[in-house]
């Protein structure tokens, strides 16, 4: 009896030593693990280094560098900013409201400051708009249609337009300047526009021959953000080249550029990337005045012929992306849809067949008025764009297998926009600069490149111009989308590829588009 009480009393106290052995040991675990977290926040890096090639002037307005035009972003804010998915969101401006075909009101924020502590107000955005006007500048095309700039009030302006343009709140992307900055100065020549005071999350504190520091903006509005990095340097270069080399051996923490040949410059290994659809948008527009063209099954069977991937690859060896929309580079209103009919030869023959055209001797032909007709058609393109003319060879080699014969049209530049301008032409193999703004015009607008016309299609153009509820516009894109599909008076093939490098160092949320490279820019750090 008394040996098992001992014996009790013996493996109670070893489980006592060992609960006390665990105890200690998750002590110390968790004690590592708190210096561990505390020295990586002692280590974390809240300055990052960018930089410029061949800068020309620190002024958004007056530079005609694009890199410029980027980074001043961080200094500058527009009245409407752009999420990453390209949805029109208030910055500078809280709220506007179309009130008529040709006027938007647009109300101001109230707590806005410049960095050198003076009042943003409404006769910023007049001075602003006013300087687009009478300067040559990337941003003029945003304002061309603003007749006048009226002020209500401190925080209230009223822009009058000489015509009604869809989405035109998406136009008031550009930087507003201020006008106490510059009043009684020459905008183009003062000194002034080496150092010139914004409204965004940081300002503009050095400038020297070599580099310009930025620092937070202390008077930065938005108090919502927590802005982790606490300086910026922007480098200074004489050339892209250098500043590729400067970011290759580690100087710089990111770049980004539409050089399709960026790895030759700085590699494969060392930083990190992210690639996304570019602004260039490249199709075809399919002219319906013409005798075959106007037949929606031989727009489809041509579509169902063409392989996109295929184009992408033989000829820009991946380094484009291929779409099928104009709106097919992360617009919010296309997400998770597909207009295009997609690359199946059997879908090719089966809709011809079905539509009484049958295949003889290598091509596909039909008896119309006692007449045989054979699918031929010119492909118009410019004859001095060696990649569009390699493409559209492409293209008549992928036809001619399915037998759709075509002739290529090659054109000199002024021949070639000449045709383009009377629409002479069957196919054209065109290309766009798509807008920030969603509003399609140019593919279903009057006098349009396909000379397309579709009611239905001219009712949801009507509509969405005059709604701001965004699911009704989401609605109407969608449709819009799904009668691309079926028409096909375009085929869209490939945007170009916009790619940003980073310092594998670098951490947060890196979300860039090709309108801003920085969301998200608040929680970075190294």
């Amino acid at each position: 009896m008394r040996s098992n009480w001992i014996k009790y009393v013996f493996i109670i106290f070893i489980i006592l030593i060992l609960g006390f052995a665990v105890y200690k040991i998750k002590k110390d675990e968790q004690k590592s693990k708190e210096i561990e977290i505390s020295n990586k926040e002692s280590e974390q890096i809240k300055e990052i280094k960018l930089g410029i090639a061949g800068l020309d002037t620190i002024n958004p307005i007056l530079s005609n560098n694009k890199n410029v035009q980027d980074l001043t972003k961080l200094i500058y804010e527009p009245l409407v900013n752009l999420t990453s998915d390209y949805k029109a969101e208030s910055c500078l401006a809280k709220e506007w409201a179309k009130q008529s075909d040709n006027s938007y009101l647009i109300k101001l924020r109230e707590n806005v400051r410049w960095s050198n502590g003076q009042r943003f107000t409404a006769e910023d955005v007049r001075f602003t708009i006013d300087r687009l006007k009478d300067t040559s500048t990337i941003y003029s095309s945003n304002v061309k249609n603003v007749t006048g700039i009226d002020i209500v009030d401190d925080y209230t302006v009223k822009i009058i337009l000489n015509e009604d343009i869809p989405f035109f709140e998406y136009n008031l992307t550009f930087p507003i300047l201020s006008k106490d900055f510059y009043e009684g100065e020459d905008f183009a020549t003062t000194s002034k526009n080496s150092n010139p005071v914004g409204t965004g999350k940081f300002k503009i504190s050095e400038v020297e021959s070599s580099y310009i520091i930025l620092n937070k903006n202390t008077n930065w509005w938005n108090r919502d953000k927590d802005i982790t990095i606490e300086k910026i340097t922007i480098n200074l270069f004489s050339s892209i080249g250098e500043l590729y080399n400067s970011f290759k051996i580690g100087n710089l923490d990111l770049i980004a550029t539409d050089n399709d040949n960026l790895q030759e410059y700085i590699g494969t290994i060392g930083y990190s990337s992210k690639e996304i659809k570019g602004r260039e948008h490249t199709f075809l527009a399919l002219n319906t005045a013409n005798y075959f063209l106007s037949k929606s099954e031989v727009r489809r069977a041509i579509a169902y012929s063409i392989d996109r991937v295929n184009i992408v690859s033989e000829i820009f060896n991946n380094k484009n992306y291929s779409s099928n929309f104009p709106l097919d580079y992360g617009n919010w209103l296309y997400k998770d849809q597909d207009a295009s009919n997609g690359y199946n030869t059997d879908q090719t023959k089966q809709i011809l067949i079905e539509n009484g055209w049958s295949y003889r001797n290598g091509s596909w032909q039909k008896i119309e008025n006692y007449k045989t007709q054979k699918i031929a058609l010119n492909l118009l393109v410019k004859s001095t764009d060696l990649a569009k003319v390699a493409v559209a060879e492409n293209i008549k080699t992928q036809l001619a297998n399915q037998g759709i014969i075509i002739n290529i049209q090659q054109a000199a530049p002024d021949k070639y926009n000449n045709l383009v301008s009377s629409k002479a032409y069957d196919i054209l193999l065109g290309s766009i600069i798509v807008s920030p703004s969603p509003d399609l015009t140019t593919f279903f607008g009057n006098n349009n490149l396909a000379n397309y016309s579709n009611e239905e299609v001219q009712n949801i153009m009507n509509e969405v111009k005059n709604t701001t509820e965004e699911e009704v516009i989401k609605e109407k894109y969608q449709r819009l989308a799904e009668i691309y599909k079926t028409d096909m008076p375009y085929i869209s093939l490939y945007n170009n590829k916009y790619t940003i490098a980073y310092n594998s160092e670098l951490v947060g949320d890196i979300t860039p588009t090709w309108f801003y490279q920085f969301y998200g820019i608040e929680g970075w750090y190294k």
